[in-house]
């Protein structure tokens, strides 16, 4: 899940690279839904072996309450940090 500075908008995909994809949503030039909301921070994330099984759960997450989003997020990351930047550095 990613977030903006002020956490107003989660935006949950699936990918199989999750610092290339962040490089990309970054760094491209294309108008996007990321870059319209300015979502920057990476706050939540789940591995799976399988791709469907990946895709189920984004499809189960994005049918959740924002408040239910939130509790998933706090119970990882209690206070919200850019777990993107701790773990492939602050290159954004």
């Amino acid at each position: 899940m990613l977030t903006n500075r002020s956490r107003v908008v989660l935006y949950i995909g699936v990918t199989n690279d999750l610092e290339n994809r962040m490089r990309w949503h970054f760094n491209t030039e294309k108008k996007s839904f990321v870059k319209k909301y300015k979502l920057n921070r990476l706050v939540y994330y789940e591995e799976y072996a399988h791709v469907l099984d990946a895709i189920a759960r984004e499809k189960q997450l994005k049918h959740w309450s924002r408040e239910k989003k939130n509790d998933l997020v706090r119970r990882l990351n209690p206070r919200w940090e850019d777990l993107g930047a701790r773990m492939f550095g602050a290159s954004r």
